[in-house]
């Protein structure tokens, strides 16, 4: 088992999604932080979905992964085909991974069903890796434990703590909770107000297998600033 409190910055750096998705980003600014993802080893560069094939084309053969959100970030105000449809579409833009946003007012409403096929349509239509922002705080504990089995037998890929820190700021506490239940195969993802090392240290050890933030550098070079917005 890892120790990760004994890891420098740049050996935590392959567990960090370096997240890049903001109103008003530019093109240069999407180039810059393609670049750092390389520079700085991160495992993937999240962007918006408007910028995944320029992300593609920067880390094209650097073996960093591109990655968007769907549903996001304002999440479940999407319909399922039209998710489906964005989906399909960053993959052929050169996406290799998916966080996407559930329906979590149809959970809350008690259509099952249609909350399973919200995620399944992404998976079927993506064929990548689908991480399933779960919102756990806005759930029941009764609500909790049905997103967990819903979107596993939807085929999710991993299972996500929230959206982002207007949510939740990632806990180790729900992380061991989605790793408890997640079934083999099954990954977790913590994302939320992930800012300083320590949090990355204490989120891995509970059994994250990747974090997604936007204060990444920072993190890597012991830079952290608890002021910095991060998803």
């Amino acid at each position: 088992m890892t120790d990760f409190t004994a890891l420098s910055g740049p050996e935590l750096a392959p567990y960090i999604q370096h997240t890049l998705i903001a109103v008003g980003t530019t093109r240069d600014e999407t180039i810059a932080h393609a670049r750092e993802a390389i520079d700085y080893g991160f495992d993937a560069a999240m962007v918006a979905g408007s910028w995944v094939a320029l992300t593609a084309e920067v880390l094209r053969g650097t073996g960093v992964t591109v990655a968007s959100a769907l549903d996001f970030p304002t999440v479940g105000v999407m319909t399922s085909a039209g998710k489906a449809a964005e989906a399909a579409e960053l993959v052929r833009l050169g996406a290799r991974e998916l966080d996407m946003g559930v329906q979590v007012g149809w959970l809350r409403s008690g259509d099952f069903d249609g909350f399973r096929e919200d995620i399944a349509g992404v998976v079927r239509a993506s064929g990548v890796p689908v991480k399933v922002m779960l919102e756990l705080p806005l759930l029941t504990d009764a609500e909790k434990s049905a997103a967990v089995e819903l979107a596993c037998e939807a085929g999710a890929a991993y299972l996500k703590n929230a959206s982002s820190g207007q949510v939740e700021v990632a806990s180790p506490a729900s992380i061991a909770y989605l790793v408890e239940r997640a079934p083999e195969g099954v990954l977790v993802k913590a994302s939320g107000g992930i800012k300083t090392r320590e949090q990355v240290v204490e989120l891995l050890s509970a059994g994250a297998a990747k974090v997604g933030t936007s204060a990444g550098i920072a993190i890597v070079t012991d830079t952290s600033d608890a002021s910095t917005e991060s998803y």
